[in-house]
């Protein structure tokens, strides 16, 4: 029996067919290896920044390294996560599928992740590599050869944070993420990746820090809260997906159940929690504006 129609070592949703349509089959560049980046994630809803990253990470493999990205994909996690503001399977796959199709050329939507029992990011992962380079054959050169592709976790800072705490991870997982596969990890606003970075130094080679040129600090809990009270969510999130989660209705009836209503008082909380950073991070602003005023003071002095 060939691999490709070997049976799988995961269990797979009813129905379920990995999405391969936009996964770039031949490397432009024979010399360099295919990557796959696997964005994994509550996406409720997405945001520009989860399609942001993406690019970003495109940008920096290109310049930095002797990688060649083949493909990109969002990996919806499953209701079982349980997390204040989850939304069903169902809406966040459908959104991040009108997403990927309305603003890219090359992202997709892996749902297997979403419509099953939580499954840990290490096998997440291990399930990308095996579609990908045990059922497919990894991607051909242009002369023909067939090369394993590199699957590695795209995430922001938030994220790689939380791995540097002690017993929030596994080490065992940590060395299944960090040491097999590696990361792309984008700077997050209010997170500090440096300090994250010195307690995974173990593994300083395989995770690739990428800090935003332009910072963007959308976020999911800040665009719930903005549905909530009624605000525009207009250019923080694709048109597509405002729509539909105008025409479901969604996101605007959180305080009509018990269990909602404590959603809402996690929602408002993080609401003041930005607000307070936001504020500290002006601080920090004018506190450096005041200080490069005063280097720069006796200089213009000396020229006049």
């Amino acid at each position: 029996m060939s691999a490709a129609n070997s049976p799988a070592p995961f269990t797979n949703p009813p129905n379920y067919e990995f999405p391969s349509h936009r996964l770039r089959r031949t490397l432009r560049n024979p010399d360099k290896q295919p990557l796959v980046l696997v964005a994994c994630g509550s996406f409720s809803p997405i945001t520009f920044l989860h399609l942001r990253m993406f690019e970003m990470a495109v940008d920096y493999v290109r310049q930095n390294t002797d990688f060649e990205v083949v493909g990109g994909y969002l990996s919806p996690v499953s209701d079982q996560y349980k997390k204040p503001g989850l939304l069903s399977a169902h809406h966040r796959v459908r959104m991040c599928t009108l997403a990927a199709e309305d603003t890219s050329s090359w992202l997709m939507v892996d749902p297997w992740e979403a419509f099953q029992d939580y499954q840990r990011t290490a096998v997440v992962l291990d399930h990308f590599d095996y579609e990908i380079n045990t059922r497919i054959g990894g991607v051909e050169t242009p002369s023909g050869e067939r090369k394993p592709v590199r699957v590695m976790l795209l995430a922001g800072s938030d994220l790689i944070a939380t791995m540097g705490e002690p017993g929030v991870w596994s080490e065992k997982d940590l060395e299944h993420i960090l040491g097999k596969y590696g990361a792309v990890i984008i700077e997050r606003a209010g997170a500090d990746m440096d300090q994250a970075i010195d307690s995974l130094s173990r593994w300083r080679n395989n995770i690739h820090l990428i800090h935003q040129l332009i910072q963007n600090d959308v976020s999911s809990t800040k665009i719930r809260l903005f549905l909530r009270r009624g605000m525009s969510v207009r250019y923080l999130l694709p048109a597509a997906v405002i729509d539909y989660i105008e025409t479901h209705g969604l996101y605007v009836d959180e305080g009509s159940s018990q269990s909602a209503t404590g959603n809402v008082v996690v929602l408002d909380r993080e609401w003041e929690k930005e607000r307070e950073k936001e504020k500290e991070r002006e601080k920090e602003k004018e506190a450096g504006s005041s200080e490069m005023v005063k280097e720069k003071r006796p200089v213009q002095a000396a020229v006049a």
